[in-house]
């Protein structure tokens, strides 16, 4: 027997809200941010070993590549936190309604946003 239902495979057709956004956008930054630990976690390694690794660490600092991909590491690291606070606060029981939940995913958005904008100047 064979079932007859739609079947839609352009997500270009899918209008997410901004709810699963920020939730998926979440599970992103956190496999990000799992990834950036090791990478970070070696560079400090190699800059604590010695005198020229902490210089070599160091001179990597001046490169714009390097620059551009911390700037990523902070930003997906302040998203994560930030829509993590929200999804604790969820847990507890606090905007869990649709439009609630809608608009902390909104300031989420923005909170994150200028975090990243701090993170930018920071860097750079």
């Amino acid at each position: 027997m064979k079932k007859q239902r739609p079947v839609n495979l352009d997500l270009q057709t899918i209008s997410f809200p901004v709810t699963a956004i920020a939730s998926i956008l979440h599970r992103v930054s956190g496999v990000i941010v799992f990834v950036a630990l090791a990478i970070l976690l070696s560079l400090l390694a190699q800059s604590l070993g010695s005198k020229e690794g902490f210089e070599n660490v160091a001179s990597l600092a001046d490169n714009f590549f390097i620059k551009f991909i911390l700037w990523g590491i902070l930003t997906a690291l302040a998203y994560h936190i930030v829509v993590g606070i929200r999804h604790m606060i969820m847990d507890l029981g606090y905007w869990e309604e649709l439009e609630s939940g809608t608009q902390s995913a909104k300031v989420s958005f923005i909170i994150a946003i200028i975090l990243s904008l701090l993170a930018g100047i920071m860097v750079w």
